[in-house]
């Protein structure tokens, strides 16, 4: 007797109503359900299936997968077909310090360029995140943890490094790292956030550089101790 298939986990996401739906929000749908986490790296992504949800042929699923696959969200292998990507634990590292090194420039010019709303705002994301802390919601802290540093570095108003830092953070995302950190853990950077948010109201360049590099080095050591047995990393092989 044929043992079922298991329904993909993105398709599974993919409820209400969404036939007609542009080419534009397709790939926005998928790739919004990519990066909240719900559906882990590795996940399958049936075309017949997301096409049937869409009320569409393949090819604008499969334009709006090759168009993710650009932005190293999705993997196409032949006879395997499109999974979610997988990032060996060594790519992984190197991206968090490829973020480090476009959020250290973008903060270092939205110091200077911040408005009194700008503090507002980062100060706003703060007390959310601090609220996920307290909360001990792994799921909150990390989506808010994405907006505090976001908070800092868009007065920067630099789009092109924007983009390639969002790029960047975006490829870490279906991972959910900030999940798999300890309550303790998360206190630590909590208090790394809160040195970081005191410099950037200040206007004090080199505190807020420092800090944010102490706290990069926290992440860093924390991203080496992530389980690789979860099927969640792709092999080094």
């Amino acid at each position: 007797m044929p043992v079922p298939r298991r329904r993909s986990a993105l398709v599974a996401r993919l409820t209400g109503p969404r036939g007609g739906r542009s080419q534009a929000a397709i790939l926005d749908d998928l790739r919004a359900c990519i990066l909240d986490g719900d559906v882990p790296p590795g996940s399958p992504i049936p075309v017949d299936a997301v096409a049937a949800v869409f009320g569409v042929s393949r090819i604008p699923v499969r334009e709006a997968l090759m168009t993710l696959i650009g932005e190293g969200l999705v993997d196409h292998r032949p006879n395997l077909g499109y999974r979610v990507a997988k990032l060996t634990a060594e790519e992984f590292g190197e991206i968090y310090l490829v973020r480090e090194a476009l959020e250290t420039a973008a903060m270092r010019v939205a110091v200077g360029r911040a408005r009194d709303e700008d503090h507002e705002r980062a100060a706003a994301a703060h007390a959310a995140l601090e609220a996920a802390v307290r909360a001990g919601d792994g799921r909150a802290y990390h989506r808010e943890s994405r907006r505090f540093h976001l908070a800092l570095i868009r007065p920067c108003r630099m789009r092109r490094l924007l983009h390639m830092l969002g790029t960047a953070w975006n490829m870490t995302e279906p991972l959910q790292p900030m999940t798999h950190i300890g309550p303790a853990d998360r206190e630590l950077l909590h208090r790394d956030h809160a040195a970081m948010l005191a410099a950037f109201t200040a206007r004090d360049i080199d505190a807020l550089i420092a800090a944010c590099a102490a706290h990069h080095g926290r992440l860093q050591s924390y991203i080496a101790l992530l389980p690789r047995d979860t099927g969640l990393f792709a092999d080094s092989s």
